[in-house]
This record gives C-alpha cells, structure tokens and sequence, in this order.
C-alpha cells in the first residue's frame, strides 16, 4: 500500500496557501471529494486531507489550464 500523508484543515491551508474557511465553505465538496482528497475516519467529524491526491490533482488541472483556453464543456481551445 502506498503511504499517505494525512493533514488537517490547518495544515493544508499553510501548504495551499489558501484560507481554512475557503477550504471548508468553497473547495470541499466541490473540488475537494471526500474519498478522493479527503477522509473522515471513525465516521467522525473531523477532516483529514490525502495530501498526495490534492497535490497531483491541482497540477493537473493547472496544466489543463496552461495547454489551452478552457470551454465550458471541459475541453479547451489551443490558439
């Protein structure tokens, strides 16, 4: 199995440069999926983000934006 690293809200937020609210109230649950990029063990409340999976999906998505203009049905346009 391949280790993971585990972070808190607080954690992430240092790492992504982004504000712990912003990662509760905006990204979670809209780029942030539970299962992929995040766990709540036990069945607990609390979050733990899966740092390996958030980071390689933010370089993805930021060379998808690099190679291209964007479209609304997720393609994007090279000129």
């Amino acid at each position: 199995m391949i280790e993971q690293t585990y972070l808190t809200t607080d954690e992430l937020s240092a790492k992504i440069k982004y504000d712990s609210r912003t990662i509760r109230d905006r990204l979670k649950d809209s780029v942030l999926l539970e299962g992929r990029h995040y766990i709540r063990p036990f069945g607990g409340r609390k979050t733990l983000y899966i740092w390996e999976n958030v980071e390689t999906d933010m370089m993805m998505h930021s060379r998808e934006f690099a190679t291209g203009i964007p479209l609304a049905n997720g393609g994007s346009i090279h000129g």
